[in-house]
C-alpha cells in the first residue's frame, strides 16, 4: 500500500472519530486541517488539480443548484403527508435551540461535514487510488470507504431517529411491524435481556443499511463529480443534510396542535 494512499486513511479515520466522539462542535476546525491534509498528500503524489474534481465551476453549480432545489421539494412533500412525516423527526435536530440550528445548517454541515466529505471521498481518495487500481475500482473502493464512514453516525442516528430506523428495519414509520404478529400463547411483554438484544439488533440493521446506502450514495456523487466537477455533488449534498434541520421543525410544528383550537367539553 502506497505510503499516500496510508496517510489519506489515517487522516480520515482520525477525523471521523474526532467529528462523532471526541470532539464535536470543533468539525469544521478538524475537517477543514484534514482536508488541506488529504490535498497535501495528493499534491506532493503530483495529482493535478482537475484531477482532484476542481473544475467546471459553473457546471457544477447549475447542476448542484437544481438538484438542491429537487431535494427540498421532496422534503416538502415528506413533512406535508402524514404518512413521511414521521421519517423527518430526528431529536438530533428537534433538542437543539434556534441557534444552534443555524450553526448546524450554516456552519457544521458545510464546514464540517461537506467540505472533508467530497474533497475526501470525491475527490483525493479516487484519484490517489487510480494510481495503481484500474478507475472504476478506485471509484467503488472510495465509495465502499464512504459506507463504512458513516457507520458512528448511523449509530447515533439508531438513537436519535426511532421512525427511521424502524424503516430500515421493515416496519412501519409509526411503529407498527410489518411482519407477523407473535406466536399463540407467546408473551406480548419482552424482557429485559430481549429489549437488548432486539435493540442491539435493530441498530446493526440499521448501520448495516446505512452503510449500504451510503455507498450506493457515493457512487451517484462521484458520477456527478465526473460530470461537472466536485461543487455538484457538494451542493447536493449540503442541500440533503442543512434542509433536514429545517424539515425536521417544520414536521415537529406540522404535529402539534394548533394553540387555541381544542376546546372543552361542556
Amino acid at each position: 500500500m502506497k505510503p499516500a494512499l496510508v496517510g489519506c486513511l489515517g487522516v480520515l479515520a482520525a477525523a471521523n472519530v474526532l467529528n462523532n466522539r471526541v470532539a464535536r462542535r470543533w468539525a469544521p476546525v478538524t475537517s477543514a486541517v484534514a482536508t488541506g491534509a488529504l490535498l497535501a498528500l495528493a499534491r506532493r503524489e503530483g495529482l493535478a488539480w482537475h484531477e482532484l474534481g476542481f473544475r467546471d465551476a459553473r457546471a457544477g453549480a447549475v447542476t448542484g443548484g437544481a438538484l438542491a432545489a429537487g431535494v427540498a421539494a421532496v422534503y416538502a412533500a415528506g413533512v406535508a403527508l402524514p404518512g413521511t412525516r414521521a421519517l423527518f423527526r430526528d431529536e438530533r435536530a428537534l433538542a437543539l435551540s434556534r441557534r444552534r440550528v443555524l450553526e448546524e445548517a450554516l456552519v457544521q454541515v458545510p464546514f464540517g461535514t461537506v467540505l472533508l466529505e467530497e474533497a475526501g471521498f470525491r475527490g483525493v481518495l479516487p484519484a490517489v487510488l487510480g494510481r495503481s487500481l484500474p478507475a472504476g475500482t478506485a471509484v467503488a473502493a472510495s465509495a465502499a470507504l464512504f459506507g463504512l464512514w458513516h457507520v458512528l453516525p448511523a449509530m447515533d442516528m439508531a438513537r436519535a431517529n426511532p421512525a427511521l430506523g424502524r424503516l430500515a428495519t421493515g416496519e412501519a414509520p409509526d411503529g407498527a411491524s410489518s411482519g407477523s404478529g407473535p406466536a399463540p400463547g407467546a408473551s406480548s411483554e419482552p424482557g429485559p435481556a430481549d429489549g437488548r438484544r432486539d435493540g442491539r439488533a435493530e441498530t446493526g440493521r440499521l448501520v448495516a443499511g446505512t452503510v449500504v446506502s451510503t455507498a450506493l450514495a457515493g457512487l451517484v456523487f462521484h458520477g456527478l463529480r465526473h460530470r461537472a466537477g466536485l461543487l455538484a455533488p457538494a451542493l447536493l449534498h449540503l442541500a440533503t443534510n442543512s434542509l433536514g434541520y429545517a424539515a425536521a421543525r417544520v414536521a415537529r410544528r406540522l404535529d402539534q396542535p394548533s394553540r387555541g383550537s381544542a376546546r372543552p367539553v361542556r
